[in-house]
């Protein structure tokens, strides 16, 4: 077999068993319930990590830091899952988050988990 070969049924194989884990169980969409934050965790790494970083301080200049204490996440849960859903400019800022962070596949359920792991990881106390 070539190595070329190989290759190509590495990546496959990797590509079907990553699709294959099922999904973490996340929010049942009743606004009431919080989020599921180990879910969410799992979503940021995914989408929302490029522009806001690992430990949540901006990653592009004129992104949000989520640390700050009178940052975003003073904000209603409410009020971010609009501006994650929707898209959001914030004040200053060069550049706009896209709606659902350029992932169109974000269900809302992904969207509350998401605001609760960011609360849990990154809200000041």
């Amino acid at each position: 077999m070539t190595t070329k070969f190989l290759l190509l049924a590495a990546v496959g194989a990797f590509i079907f068993v990553g699709n294959a884990v099922p999904a973490m169980a996340g929010h049942t969409g009743d606004p009431g319930e919080p989020g599921n934050a180990g879910n969410g965790k799992a979503v940021y790494g995914e989408t929302c990590v490029f522009c806001h970083g690992k430990k949540g301080k901006g990653e592009i200049p004129g992104v949000p830091d989520l640390t700050k204490k009178k940052g975003p996440l003073v904000k209603t849960d409410a009020e971010l899952f609009r501006n994650i859903s929707d898209g959001f400019e914030s004040p200053g800022s060069a550049m706009a988050m896209p709606a659902r962070g350029g992932n169109p596949d974000l269900t809302e359920s992904d969207i509350h988990d998401v605001v609760a792991y960011m609360r849990e990881a990154f809200q000041k106390r």
